[in-house]
């Protein structure tokens, strides 16, 4: 293994930063080598907040991953997950009149609706542009349609945006650590990324990420991120809720959560809680079934929220009914995972699929073929210089 061929990434999520080293080995994967996970400060409100303490903790930490290392890194790849992004997506047309589509149509479409992002909102910064949707006569196509002859083309592009003042603070924080930041991304574009590759190029969907006292839930249609939202409740409230109707410590409910099977099935009306969950409180006759139907109904009441009632997805679920669910195992909480499996039961028009071992060498792996290989859907805006007022003139004879 040679020193040279290490890559940096840095994620900033809700709660802590995390720097992961690897490197590509023969087989074209990402061998994660180094991971250290840091509380998070300088954050808050889900932007930079104080630039000193940020920097001071992540240049301390770079600092110590080099020294262990023996290596100094130039740049990193940044992986963001609490920025809050805002998503537009709109159209641009070309009337072809039985004419070909040319790559220099689609070329003007998306410099131009570039150009409008850009100038409605001078307050943030495009982090993705993706090319979300083909229409040529009314007809949806698969990929470009360059080459194919119509009298109308519409193309749709999806744009992922940051604060600018959050990027450029971002940008002081790695260049003080004498670091340049590669490529910036969103972290549901990489997950959506990594579950459109693993599931059979799977393009349309909807993630759900159910951490402690945190949820997201994402959607990526055509291969493109359209929407992300985030919830300040996770898991955590279940618990509360239990420890509130039953009047059982949160330990003592996560300790229940953590060791006994809840599933619809296999409780009986009588089934009891044993004596040995009751740990620094006094033995009460509580019956499994209740622990259930709390979870259960608190469950039902947290998917409403993410997805079934969710107002701001009524519109994408016109063309997705597939979700994927993941929740965090780290909690360690396996009845609760069984009981929001019971809970979507109900919810039959749904297609679910519950993720197992999405590890952080399964992200870190699409994040580096990203950084390398880009993606199918991404666009790339075309720099395009300002013509001289000769050129505009004869432009606008001979068009």
């Amino acid at each position: 293994m040679k020193n040279f061929d290490y890559s940096l990434f840095v994620e900033i999520n809700n709660l802590s930063y995390i720097f992961f080293v690897g490197y590509v080995d023969e087989h074209n994967n990402f061998k994660l080598v180094y991971k250290s996970e840091v509380p998070l400060e300088g954050m808050k409100d889900n932007s930079v907040s104080d630039l000193d303490s940020a920097f001071n903790v992540i240049k301390e930490n770079i600092f110590l991953m080099e020294q262990k290392l023996n290596f100094t890194f130039k740049e990193t790849i940044l992986i963001l997950e609490n920025f809050k992004p805002t998503f537009i997506n709109f159209s641009g047309y070309k009337k072809l009149n039985g004419s070909q589509v040319l790559r220099e149509n689609i070329t003007y479409i998306l410099n131009t609706l570039k150009s409008c992002v850009d100038k409605f909102e001078l307050k943030k910064k495009v982090l993705h542009i993706f090319n979300s949707k083909f229409i040529l006569d009314n007809k949806k196509i698969d990929n470009l349609p360059i080459g194919l002859f119509g009298d109308f083309y519409s193309h749709e592009l999806s744009f992922v945006l940051i604060s600018s003042n959050d990027y450029k603070n971002l940008e002081i924080i790695f260049d003080r650590c004498n670091l340049k930041i590669k490529k910036t991304y969103i972290k549901s574009f990489i997950k959506g990324a990594y579950l459109s590759e693993t599931f059979n190029n799977k393009e349309t969907f909807f993630q759900i990420k159910i951490e402690n006292n945190n949820s997201k839930i994402f959607y990526f249609e055509n291969n493109s991120l359209k929407y992300e939202q985030d919830f300040e409740f996770g898991s955590d409230i279940i618990v509360k809720d239990i420890s509130k109707i039953t009047s059982l410590k949160i330990d003592n409910v996560k300790d229940i959560l953590s060791n006994i099977e809840l599933k619809k099935d296999d409780l009986s009306e009588d089934e009891i809680l044993e004596e040995k969950f009751f740990k620094n409180c006094i033995f009460r006759k509580i019956k499994k079934k209740l622990i259930y139907e709390i979870a259960l109904a608190r469950a039902n009441e947290v998917l409403e929220l993410l997805i079934l009632n969710n107002i701001n997805l009524k519109h994408y679920k016109q063309f997705s009914k597939k979700i994927f669910f993941d929740f965090n195992d780290q909690l360690h909480l396996k009845s609760l995972k069984e009981i929001f499996k019971d809970a979507f039961m109900d919810e039959n028009h749904y297609e679910m699929e519950f993720l197992e071992n999405v590890s952080n060498e399964n992200i870190l792996n699409t994040a580096n073929r990203l950084v390398h290989y880009g993606w199918k859907k991404e666009a790339i805006p075309v720099t395009q210089f300002e013509k001289s007022l000769i050129a505009r003139f004869f432009d606008a004879i001979f068009g």
